[in-house]
């Protein structure tokens, strides 16, 4: 037996990986949304979504790509999973994300070849986008300055090419290594935590979402969760991920404050003195 049987889920409830139906559409994911979309939808040029480790960038990233429609947006995301990325990588694989075949290795063809397939999907009526998760990766001058030099690209005094880029504080002092690039923010947008009656909303709805009929956390866990994760939803998961094994381990049918605090201790969310 695990505790998917003890508690009777259907599925794992606060599993960190990013899936579509546990999205919990809050106030502020909601806000961040609607700006973001408005600098899609009026060729703004570049959008900004900063927001701190485990606040929801990536699955909002996610849930942006999904909502922009094929019918109306030529939209791709691209992950930067390491920082020794080039400008040249960086122009190559937009190119072949929006559709260019057999992207030029030579930077002033390929150029070419992207603003003729730009050209193309604004005359088939649809607007080309560029998402970009873990984007204060691209930290390079040359970087921030390929993509001033893509949003320059223009016809009959219309951008385009949108980029959103999803990344952590640090991407405000990678935009800084280009202060043109900068200035040409149409949209900034700052991910904070979730508030105490959010953490308890967003508990809920995830317990829901995998199929729990009853209260499996008591309203003092819940507002030890929202304490110790200082409403980080990555880390909210995680404490209750620990908290329901170590509940089922112990055979509790609801999940108490103590236990919350003793996970909390094991996971390092405690300081030394405050746990002794």
């Amino acid at each position: 037996m695990s505790y998917l049987e003890f508690y009777n889920f259907k599925e794992q409830p606060f599993d960190n990986t990013v899936d579509e139906k546990f999205y919990f559409n809050n106030s502020q994911h909601d806000e961040a949304q609607v700006r973001l979309k408005y600098a899609i939808d009026n060729m703004k040029g570049l959008g900004i979504l900063v927001g701190g480790i485990g606040t929801g960038k990536t699955t909002l990233a996610r849930m942006m790509l999904e909502d922009l429609s094929e019918h109306q947006y030529e939209a791709a995301l691209l992950v930067i999973v390491h920082s020794s990325i080039t400008a040249e990588w960086l122009l190559k694989k937009i190119a072949m994300q929006l559709g260019v075949r057999e992207p030029s290795d030579n930077r002033v063809e390929l150029i070419s070849q992207l603003f003729r397939r730009l050209v193309s999907i604004k005359a088939g009526g649809k607007k080309a986008v560029v998402l970009v998760d873990e984007a204060q990766m691209l930290n390079s001058r040359e970087i921030m300055e390929e993509i001033r030099g893509l949003l320059n690209l223009e016809e009959a005094g219309s951008k385009l090419i949108t980029f959103i880029l999803f990344g952590l504080p640090d991407l405000d002092d990678c935009l800084s290594l280009d202060e043109p690039l900068k200035q040409r923010t149409g949209v900034r947008f700052k991910l904070t935590s979730l508030q105490q009656d959010i953490v308890c909303d967003y508990i809920r709805h995830r317990l829901n979402v995998a199929g729990c009929e009853r209260e499996v956390f008591s309203d003092t866990a819940i507002r030890a969760i929202g304490h110790y994760s200082q409403g980080i939803p990555r880390l909210i998961n995680t404490i209750c991920d620990n908290a329901l094994l170590e509940g089922y381990l112990l055979k509790r049918e609801v999940v108490e404050d103590d236990l919350v605090k003793n996970v909390a201790n094991d996971l390092g969310l405690i300081p030394a003195e405050a746990a002794s």
